[in-house]
């Protein structure tokens, strides 16, 4: 397969490096992608020489140009991110940039056809319908990366959809699944980034805390799977061995379970419908004798509720969750806002969203503009 990576050098990217690296037969390197990170670029280049690199940094671009070969090219900016997903050697497309930048890129490469890998969860959670839609035209094909739906899409492999009567995501609760609920005024951004489980970028491991990743991945599934919201669970599972589950009518159970190690679900994604013996520490069942099964208290994860309801009042309000999120989390990190301010500044932005058309990637990007200055200017009220 040729690649190319969008978020090289991210937590899925340096997955994805060590899986390239394990499987140079099967892997060829058209293009990378990332923001400024030149340390995790130049680490790729010992194990590949790419065509392309795109860094969105213009100091960053400039400085790559010196440290690689001169048959390589260095662009620069977000415009070059379809270039390198469209270009016809390259038949796969990994997503992983990070927040809703990674919607164009991805919505192109579905539309020429590519095989889109997808980790990049705001792709869906913003575009849905415009995602749906390009993917059904079946030029291109959407496999999830993230660990809960591609155990969802591992599960419902060979399953007629009318037998599935619920999808469970699971969740591992993040690092304050027991703390008391009356002190979470005083979380520190250190402390929201210490999960127990999963290694990380920030943004991702705060959205674990509050747990708006299980709402942002609940939208996901919405769409990825087309399958409505009521019928989507969620439940925390801390030991996070069971991935995800799916639920048949005849009450049976389905569920793929593996040591919490993202290689699984991003080797099967670039293999599928085949795969690779992966060499990776095994799990024995008798290592976890103790599976927990926990409902998610939405007093203490209010973003839960956040999300379902933005899926219920419609089509461009997950587009406000997201982009007020993301503002909130770096404004949390940035130690401008609270810990709790964060759903406090969501339910603001829904209720402030007037909804509108939704009809090309264009009104997507007003509405998401619109919200990020809506949030700013919260967070400045609120500081």
């Amino acid at each position: 397969r040729c690649l190319s990576i969008l978020g090289a050098t991210g937590s899925i990217g340096r997955n994805v490096r060590d899986i390239v690296r394990r499987f140079r037969d099967h892997f060829r390197i058209h293009a990378l992608a990332a923001r400024k990170n030149l340390k995790e670029i130049l680490r790729w280049l010992e194990i590949c020489t790419p065509q392309r690199i795109v860094m969105i940094e213009e100091s960053a671009a400039r400085e790559l140009k010196n440290r690689v070969p001169p048959h390589v090219e260095v662009l620069c900016g977000p415009e070059n991110l379809t270039a390198i997903v469209t270009a016809p050697e390259v038949d796969t497309v990994v997503s992983a940039m990070v927040g809703a930048s990674g919607l164009y890129p991805t919505y192109e490469a579905l539309r020429h056809g590519k095989r889109v890998c997808l980790a990049n969860k705001e792709s869906l959670v913003v575009g849905g319908p415009l995602i749906q839609k390009v993917h059904r035209s079946g030029k291109g094909s959407l496999i999830p990366v993230d660990s809960e739906h591609s155990a969802l899409f591992q599960v419902i492999v060979g399953e007629q959809r009318e037998t599935i009567s619920r999808l469970w995501l699971t969740a591992s609760g993040g690092p304050f699944l027991h703390r008391p609920i009356d002190t979470f005024d005083a979380i520190t951004p250190e402390e929201a980034l210490k999960h127990p489980n999963w290694k990380m970028g920030p943004k991702i491991t705060v959205d674990s805390a509050t747990l708006i990743n299980k709402g942002l991945e609940l939208i996901e599934a919405h769409y990825m799977f087309d399958w409505p919201e009521d019928r989507i669970e969620i439940v925390i599972h801390p030991q996070s061995i069971i991935h995800s589950m799916v639920e048949f009518v005849d009450g049976s159970f389905k569920a793929q379970m593996s040591v919490p190690d993202m290689r699984i679900p991003i080797l099967y994604a670039l293999t599928y419908p085949h795969r690779l013996p992966l060499d990776i520490q095994p799990w024995n069942p008798w290592d976890t004798p103790n599976l927990q099964f926990i409902r998610p208290d939405e007093r203490r994860f209010p973003c839960l509720a956040l999300a379902r309801s933005a899926v219920r009042l419609g089509p461009t309000y997950p587009i406000v969750l997201n982009a007020a999120n993301e503002i909130a989390v770096q404004a949390f990190l940035e130690g401008q806002i609270r810990f709790t301010q964060i759903p406090e500044l969501i339910r603001d932005a829904l209720e402030a969203h007037v909804p509108t058309r939704l009809e090309t990637l264009e009104d997507i990007t007003d509405i998401d503009r619109a919200t990020r200055d809506f949030a700013r200017s919260w967070t400045k009220r609120h500081q």
